[in-house]
């Protein structure tokens, strides 16, 4: 081997490639800026979340009878709120008042110990490990499900003890993988070393105390975290960056090689060249990008669980229905990766290129899977709607053991709104033969983004409209949370639904007549919406909540809240049925309605009611508002107007709200929870029906104008034809 012809290669290799300007910045100015700021983003983070947990109060349940004294001297501590009794079972309370619970025999104290260790001291004794009884149990549950941060039980003999001198019992239950509940045993534990001290000074200032006045009391902190949760907290902390990171990889080179990489091959002409059409070319690139994806993500989380059940032998806390649902999860992940790596690499000319081009969009979403190690960062409402960060949180509370439904059922639906967003933007690019071809156009032509002149949008504009509407409006909300219920619902749905409905319909250009549905309806399309707005909910509610019911405590919070924290009934009316039925009917059966139409009335009825569904953000909402949107866009489509689906949606939500705004007699059982009869069901069904029987006789709507696909099809020629003339020139 000459080793003067591989320096000259080498010498070669290097300059071609630092002459590259994106080479450069990969290499050069992305990792200077990037780490440094990350850095400094987590650590302010980090101080944040430290610096908010410090100054919040600790909630300190008091299971059982403090002395006045001890009482006193708790609730002069800095940061501890008591709430006697607060989450007690009635017979862990009953038990312990009686002084049938007492404590269990714990280890015996070490022979040196004369008092408690400061607080900030290490302890290198292991751990008592409680047996399991009701206090325990009932404690794990009152600190895990976060009504409180601690529990601390002094025992039934606590007075007598410390009354005759001796030494009193107290425990302290917490949770060590929640940060707040350890701060909390933490105050606890100084609180009570404090008085402890102060008991024993009292002490020594007298004469002939009996045996124990030196220790006073005996404070037991107990972890109700169990074995499962621990080593989820470990796992969730880690496992989440390392399985999005692999699912990443497998997407990222197959999304390369088969967009760049046949262009560099030159066998992306000859595919287009057959008789195929773009949205068949992105479907099986898609999907073959996706199930290597998925490969690799299975792969993934087999051997994690593989490893996990090796490395505990002899007993498997984390189950395989956590990794079967971490999978699951992995999902629209990976459809997301896939589809928008595809939509980036057909950019790129080579397959260097294309690395070029994906390296950008490849470290901001390693970033939001990595920050899921800092334990401040869980699944809340902010990060529910994250897009990567969402699934990444969610996988770490499945491993806790800490994922409710509604914020699971949200996490779900935003990633895959992602993936739909992502998929469109992949289509929109693969229309573009100019760009498959390697030639160039604009972002805000390849988007669509240009102003248009009249017709309706497209499924895509639409589909994508609702996302970005349904990230604002759930942020949003996040930000007027403090307000009153009225002034939230008046601002939602004025501020998050219908003024980005007007504005995107009037800053694109789209007819407002067409694309919201701004007709006149016949007299029997109103006549039929009059007859389902005012049956419907019985309808609804006495079949599809027979056998779907919400849990009691989502019923009864959703009827207090609609009520508006007891506003007046015409405010409550308008604010409750007039405006949703005026701001919701604009978007849903109107931008989004008019979009999907292009795929068929089926699709534009299903899909437009199922994410009228989705946006209300219950699971427990999720059928009763899906068969109440079949109906709305049942009439938007036999009638072509938004009128009869608006007056629709006023009747339901008015009629519902004043049986709860003026509890009649006839309906009390009803609001108490109770069923609807048969009876009652069955005459509501017949009205529905006689409702439906209408619109389906009203004249059918007017064909509505598709000069937004001819304006797509003539910019799609266009471009073809441009890319043609660049490639001969």
């Amino acid at each position: 081997m000459r080793l003067a012809i591989v320096w000259t290669i080498l010498r070669k290799e290097l300059v071609e490639s630092l002459r590259d300007r994106r080479t450069l910045v990969r290499l050069v100015v992305v990792p200077l800026l990037l780490y440094p700021l990350f850095a400094l983003a987590m650590s302010k983070l980090v101080g944040f979340e430290a610096a908010a947990r410090e100054a919040r109060p600790s909630r300190i349940a008091v299971w059982g009878e403090l002395t006045d004294g001890l009482e006193t001297r708790l609730s002069a501590a800095d940061k501890i709120e008591l709430a006697p009794w607060a989450g007690a079972p009635l017979d862990v309370r009953e038990g312990l008042l009686s002084g049938a619970l007492a404590p269990p025999a714990g280890p015996a104290p070490a022979p040196d110990e004369g008092e408690a260790p400061p607080a900030d001291a290490g302890d290198e004794r292991p751990r008592w490990i409680e047996p399991e009884n009701p206090v325990l149990a009932a404690a794990r549950v009152a600190v895990s499900e976060r009504k409180v941060d601690a529990v601390l039980v002094p025992w039934p003999s606590l007075g007598a003890e410390l009354g005759r001198g001796g030494k009193g019992a107290v425990a302290i239950y917490f949770d060590s993988v929640r940060a707040d509940s350890a701060t909390a045993e933490a105050r606890l534990a100084g609180a009570l070393r404090r008085a402890r001290e102060a008991i024993v000074a009292e002490r020594e200032a007298e004469r002939g105390l009996p045996e124990g006045f030196a220790s006073a009391l005996d404070v037991a902190s107990r972890d109700v975290a169990a074995d499962s949760r621990k080593v989820g907290q470990i796992l969730g902390s880690m496992m989440p960056m390392m399985l999005i990171l692999m699912s990443l990889l497998g997407s990222f080179l197959p999304a390369i090689d088969l967009t760049a990489g046949e262009k560099e091959r030159g066998t992306m002409q000859t595919l287009l060249c057959a008789p195929v059409r773009s949205i068949e070319i992105i479907s099986g690139k898609f999907l073959a990008v996706w199930v290597i994806s998925l490969l690799t993500a299975l792969g993934n989380v087999v051997s994690l669980s593989l490893t996990v059940s090796r490395m505990l032998p002899d007993v498997m806390v984390v189950g395989p229905g956590t990794f079967a649902l971490t999978f699951v999860l992995l999902v629209p992940v990976t459809s997301l990766f896939s589809a928008l790596f595809l939509a980036l690499a057909v950019f790129a000319k080579d397959f260097k290129d294309g690395q070029n081009a994906l390296m950008p969009a490849y470290l901001p979403l390693s970033l939001l899977a990595g920050i899921t190690a800092l334990p401040v960062v869980e699944l809340n409402p902010w990060t529910a709607y994250a897009p990567v960060l969402n699934i990444a949180v969610l996988i770490k509370a499945l491993f806790v053991g800490e994922a409710p439904a509604d914020l699971l059922f949200t996490a779900l639906v935003s990633s895959a709104l992602y993936a739909c967003l992502a998929l469109l933007f992949a289509a929109r690019v693969f229309e573009r033969e100019s760009v498959l071809l390697g030639g160039h156009e604009p972002a805000r032509a390849v988007l669509g983004l240009g102003r248009r002149a009249g017709g309706a949008p497209s499924a895509g504009f639409s589909l994508a409209a609702f996302a970005g509407v349904q990230v604002l409006f759930f942020y949003g909300s996040l930000l007027i949370a403090r307000a009153s219920v009225a002034i939230q619902l008046a601002v939602s749905q004025v501020g998050f639904f219908l003024a980005p409905t007007l504005a995107l319909v009037a800053g694109f250009g789209y007819s407002p007549r067409a694309t919201l549905g701004l007709r006149a309806p016949s007299a029997r399309g109103l006549a039929g919406a009059l007859l389902l707005g005012v049956s419907a909910w019985a309808a609804i509610g006495g079949t599809v909540l027979r056998w779907f019911p919400a849990p009691e405590p989502f019923a009864r919070e959703l009827g207090e809240l609609v009520l508006l924290g007891g506003q007046p009934y015409p405010v409550v009316l308008l604010l409750v049925a007039v405006t949703p039925a005026v701001c919701e009917e604009l978007l849903f059966r109107g931008l989004v309605y008019s979009g999907l139409r292009r795929a068929g009335p089926a699709v534009a009825i299903g899909a437009s009611a199922l994410l009228f569904g989705l946006a209300h953000g219950s699971v427990y909402r999720l059928l009763p508002t899906f068969s109440l949107g079949l109906a709305l866009g049942y009439a938007r489509h036999r009638t072509g107007s938004v009128l009869p689906g608006s007056l629709l949606h006023a009747l339901n939500n008015g009629l519902a709200v004043s049986l709860l705004y003026f509890k009649p007699s006839w309906a009390h059982g009803v609001i108490e929870g109770e069923l609807l009869p048969w009876s009652v069901t069955l005459a509501a069904a017949a009205v529905s029906l006689t409702g439906l029987l209408l619109l389906r006789s009203a004249a059918p709507s007017e064909p509505e104008p598709d000069e937004g696909a001819k304006m797509e099809e003539r910019e799609r020629r266009g471009g073809a034809a441009a890319g043609g003339s660049g490639e001969q020139g």
